[in-house]
């Protein structure tokens, strides 16, 4: 719900500045992409391996432990004829304990605010607070009044570059490069001449033209 209520009140807010309200004329808006930018953060990208570390090794804790519920099934399923009916009782209840245990843990390690989560938000938080922090400071000196994060719960079905400021988020927090820190082809292709090889084995130099079509050989004349 609170999702919810924030994608309309963002959206009703960006119809506001489109239209050309009166009270929002004067403001200026931009949008950044900060998973882009967290992307470039090496703390963040460390983070990101640890929990995939984590999860990885939770997950086959959980394996193993269907791995034994599935031989207590096959153990039961093969000895049920020669079983009194307390040891079947017995077997029955091993199998719902470890069916219950492995739901229990699954939720407590994958669930809403399970371990993953809490690691999550103990390993990313810091970061995402210095994104957060960084981009505020370039709200403040642009003078913007709204800055749309482009990879939130938001679609922006069309994004003019002019209103990008994901870069001047990067100088920010130290990371601006010679090159422009954006996703995507940084120019042109181009194209490729190799070096020079002795005659008689000479390839031809890639370019953007197709190569020419060779004539169809002639068939050799038999002698007659």
């Amino acid at each position: 719900m609170n999702q919810f209520v924030f994608r309309i009140a963002a959206i009703l807010a960006l119809l506001l500045v489109m239209l050309g309200a009166p009270a929002a004329q004067a403001q200026k808006f931009g949008y950044v992409d900060s998973e882009f930018i967290l992307g470039k953060m090496p703390a963040y990208v460390q983070a990101q391996q640890e929990l995939n570390t984590l999860a990885a090794n939770w997950q086959k804790d959980l394996e193993n432990q269907k791995a034994e519920l599935d031989k207590l099934h096959r153990n039961y399923q093969a000895e049920e004829v020669v079983l009194t009916e307390t040891m079947k009782k017995k077997r029955q209840d091993e199998i719902l304990a470890k069916e219950q245990e492995i739901k229990t843990n699954t939720n407590k390690i994958f669930g809403y605010e399970g371990q993953l989560f809490r690691k999550r938000q103990e390993l990313t938080k810091p970061v995402q607070d210095i994104v957060f922090e960084s981009i505020e400071k370039v709200a403040k000196k642009k003078q913007l009044a709204i800055v749309f994060d482009k990879s939130g719960d938001l679609t922006m079905l069309y994004t003019n570059p002019v209103h990008d400021y994901t870069e001047f988020v990067l100088e920010e927090l130290g990371l601006a490069s010679p090159e422009a820190n954006q996703p995507g082809q940084k120019g042109p292709v181009k194209t490729v001449t190799p070096p020079s090889t002795p005659a008689g084995d000479v390839p031809p130099a890639e370019t953007d033209e197709p190569a020419p079509r060779r004539p169809a050989a002639r068939p050799a004349s038999r002698k007659k």
